[in-house]
């Protein structure tokens, strides 16, 4: 079955081969209703009889649920994690029927701000629902269901996918196995949602954003985004990592943009990062997606966060990447519980 999410600017092409799961009505836990939620996802490997040797990959940010395959016309450099998932590698899919599903408020086949809400006919825009990290793990568990998936072996994601990863331990505590957030923790800093604030604002500034409803537009606020992703970029890296990097060289590639005096090579970095984004994904699913990061508390709905992480029966490996500056590491320890450990590789 395919599902055309909607029609517009800045909305990520859908392969054909992708699957498309409707998962029925949904509502979010902060309000709102859809009526209807289709998941687009990508598996790889066979469930066995049992339904116990699945696994769920969860993507980062601006991704998407292509995370294993060869190149294509679509998918030039091939899934973002071929080193990760496939026959004979860490996530073998030889041994276990791995899942990716792209996330719920994304754009890539999956409902979000870009599909047609069923009353108007028209795109949601900022009409879409806000969303947590709950909810896009509660949409997946309806789809792990209704594809027989009986138990997960591991859940394993960064950035935002860690967040889930995180989350599916917590909701889902006899569910899991075995879950491995990476660049993530239990409520992110301030540094983080301050930088967030500057990409949706960088969005929301730009005219032709049109308070959401670019859709169907010949242009929608593409310097926006690509300027969002540029400020987003500057945090995966520390400084020291930056300098070994970039350094103060001068661009090697090719101007994006007008120079002015010149340009460094981080520059060129960030022009060209903005530009691969803008031709992939929905402005408002940067909102929407950036939001969920930002509001994500494990122990919302709890007493404490300690209370939440008490409904933890899975093994929990946290990684940590030192160059991360929205998300350091931190080493959570506990006496009361075997199953933490934490991993924090060099940058």
């Amino acid at each position: 079955m395919t599902l055309d999410p909607g029609a517009g600017a800045n909305r990520a092409p859908i392969r054909p081969d992708k699957h498309f799961h409707r998962i029925g009505s949904f509502e979010p836990e902060l309000g709102g209703y859809l009526e209807e939620v289709t998941l687009a996802y990508e598996t790889w490997g066979e469930l066995d009889a049992t339904g116990e040797n699945g696994v769920l990959v969860v993507h980062a940010l601006t991704g998407d649920s292509h995370c294993s395959g060869g190149a294509s016309e679509t998918y030039k450099r091939g899934g973002w994690w071929d080193e990760m998932v496939g026959p004979g590698r860490p996530v073998d899919t030889d041994e276990n029927f791995v899942v990716c599903s792209n996330v719920l408020g994304g754009c890539s086949g999956s409902t979000g701000p870009a599909s047609p809400d069923p009353e108007t006919g028209q795109p949601y825009g900022m009409r879409f629902p806000v969303v947590t990290i709950r909810d896009i793990v509660r949409a997946q568990k309806r789809l792990l269901d209704d594809l027989g998936v009986k138990k997960l072996r591991t859940v394993i994601g960064g950035s935002i996918g860690g967040q889930q990863a995180l989350e599916w331990a917590v909701e889902f505590p006899g569910y899991v196995e075995k879950a491995v957030p990476i660049a993530a923790n239990g409520a992110l800093g301030p540094q983080g949602i301050a930088m967030s604030e500057l990409g949706r604002r960088a969005i929301m500034a730009d005219p032709l954003w049109r308070g959401g409803d670019y859709y169907g537009e010949r242009e929608g606020p593409e310097t926006g985004l690509a300027i969002a992703r540029m400020a987003g970029m500057v945090t995966y890296q520390s400084a020291p990592g930056q300098w070994e990097r970039f350094g103060r060289r001068p661009a090697s590639r090719p101007a994006l943009y007008e120079e002015f005096g010149g340009r460094f090579e981080i520059e060129s970095y960030l022009h060209y990062q903005g530009r691969d984004l803008i031709g992939r994904f929905d402005a408002n699913s940067y909102l929407y997606l950036t939001r969920a990061m930002d509001i994500y508390d494990v122990g919302f709905g709890y007493s404490s966060q300690d209370e939440a992480y008490e409904r933890i029966e899975a093994e929990v490996l946290f990684v940590g990447i030192s160059s991360d500056s929205t998300t350091p590491t931190t080493r959570r320890t506990s006496s009361r519980s075997p199953r933490w450990a934490t991993s924090t590789p060099a940058s």
